[in-house]
């Protein structure tokens, strides 16, 4: 394959996605970032997974037990996202229990494809349900999947069990000396809320469909990835497995296929320039790992195309060390990405299907409800009530508004069929982010303790509540008088919010009613 060509496909793709590069740019390299939090976090990550292979290396491991060990060290630096500090310690502690039995069974039937092959399948269902209980049960989920990925990825054989044991227990102490104490900056930090995916029960259950529909992905990704490559066939089922991982409906997981496809085509083109002339070299080799450690964990929330280049340049650099890089290869991993994407597609259009609508609406609802919450905290702080805490509901509100944006992605992507759509799906994100900034506003001005408690407070409060309730429950809403210019800081922000929740009610509902998505 030609340089030069390579990089020519993914030029043409990228206009495709987003905005094009100069917006793409901007989000990913001027997207906001509270508290340095993205950074710290990619800092952070590069150093513990640096230690980590380091201490492996000291240990007398050799280079496959050092990969292991540090794809163990990121994957507990990356999944593990519980609210508390306490709470990540405790995953990580059970990270192991989960990780070390899977990487058994992944070597022991190395030699036994069709056993292999059911229990990977196994795992994959399994990890993908175990959702359903929040982030633990999402970071162990993962952690039990990419364990039996390792396990294919380096070929392990029953004999190297206790090397891979070994290091990935030392890793995950390294990186949790690292995380919990050299460098545990969430100490100083509020709890994060992390929003809990949508309830139900049975097939109502999202995570019990999507279980299903991650399955049946990965059984076809699995068969065949098997016809392209007896080799390689794993990555076909990675490739599906991560375009399930934070998507919910059936136009979420389109588009994050889309951009991993797009994501796996740009590193490759940066590959054949970067990592194949390299061969292995360890010195450059290590060094761009770094970078590319440091891409994933600082493009992660921002960005799923420059989160997947950073993947497929890491990946190329570990093949590089391991001896096995060139050009063909990479037309492989595309090729196998291709089928895995294929098969998420497939799985979320034909396998117990999660509407976009039914998705957006829940997470829009969510929102619209703190908002309510936010409002009376506020109120209640500028009230004279010590004990309330409007800044803890900021923070939820701003995980649920990133949902929200997830969820109304193919709805606003350029490759939508339906302009009158898209605009209006832009216009509610737009009301929601004027929502928030005039709430972020209102807490600011009630943390004030010489704040204003003007009477007039109460009343406006009042209405900002029987604005959410009527966008919630769906009954008619009144677009508010414009108001002269208000000199209390706190009712400026809650006429303001009180306008951008009776102007959402247009474009969340068509003329017949019907909600966002569905007309």
């Amino acid at each position: 394959m030609n340089p030069s060509m390579a990089l020519r496909i993914p030029r043409r793709l990228f206009h495709a996605d987003a905005e094009g590069w100069k917006a793409v740019l901007k989000r990913v390299f001027l997207a906001p970032d509270p508290g340095r939090a993205r950074l710290r976090s990619a800092v952070r990550a590069v150093l513990g997974i640096g230690l980590a292979v380091v201490v492996c290396a000291l240990a007398g491991h050799s280079l496959v037990g050092a990969v292991t060990g540090g794809l163990a060290a990121l994957l507990a630096l990356f999944t593990v996202t519980d609210a508390t500090v306490r709470g990540q310690a405790v995953t990580t502690v059970l990270l192991p229990l989960v990780g070390l039995p899977v990487l058994a069974a992944a070597a022991e039937l190395h030699d036994h494809p069709v056993a292999r092959d059911l229990t990977f399948l196994a795992v994959v269902g399994a990890g993908v349900y175990a959702r359903r209980w929040g982030p633990r049960g999402h970071s162990l989920g993962v952690f039990a999947f990419m364990t039996f990925f390792v396990a294919q990825f380096l070929h392990a054989t029953p004999g190297q069990l206790p090397e891979l044991y070994a290091a990935v227990l030392l890793s995950l102490l390294t990186a949790s000396t690292v995380r919990f104490g050299l460098w545990c900056y969430e100490r100083r930090l509020p709890p994060a809320p992390v929003p809990a995916p949508p309830g139900g029960s049975g097939l109502a259950r999202v995570t019990t469909r999507q279980a299903i529909q991650a399955t049946a992905g990965a059984g076809f990704a699995l068969v065949v990835g098997q016809l392209v490559s007896g080799q390689r066939w794993y990555w076909a089922v990675g490739a599906t497995w991560w375009i399930f991982v934070n998507t919910t409906s059936r136009g979420e997981t389109l588009v994050r296929g889309f951009r991993r496809v797009l994501g796996t085509v740009i590193g490759i083109g940066l590959g054949l320039l970067v990592a194949v002339p390299l061969d292995g070299a360890p010195v450059p080799t290590a060094a761009l790992l770094a970078v590319c450690v440091f891409g994933i964990f600082y493009t992660a929330a921002v960005s799923y195309t420059w989160m997947m280049l950073s993947v497929t340049v890491l990946a190329e650099l570990l093949y590089g060390l391991l001896g096995v890089l060139d050009p063909a290869l990479l037309a492989l991993r595309l090729a196998e990405t291709g089928v895995g994407a294929l098969g998420a597609v497939l799985a979320v259009l034909f396998v117990l299907p999660v509407t976009t609508h039914t998705v957006t609406d829940a997470w829009i609802q969510r929102a619209l409800r703190c908002v309510h919450r936010a409002t009376a905290e506020a109120a209640a702080r500028l009230a004279g009530d010590e004990s309330a805490d409007p800044a803890a509901r900021v923070a939820e509100l701003e995980q649920l508004l990133g949902r929200v944006r997830l969820a109304v992605a193919p709805l606003v992507h350029p490759l939508h069929p339906i302009p009158a759509r898209k605009r209006r799906a832009r216009h509610v994100l737009a009301l929601l982010d004027d929502c928030a900034r005039e709430i972020r506003g209102l807490v600011t001005v009630a943390a004030d303790p010489v704040a204003s408690h003007d009477a007039r407070l109460a009343a406006a409060c009042w209405r900002v509540e029987a604005a959410v309730e009527a966008l919630t429950d769906g009954t008619a809403i009144t677009v508010p008088a414009a108001r002269p210019t208000e000199s209390d800081p706190a009712l400026a922000h809650l006429h303001g919010l009180e306008r951008a929740l009776a102007e959402l009610a247009q474009p969340l509902r068509a003329p017949s009613g019907s909600p966002l998505v569905g007309a």
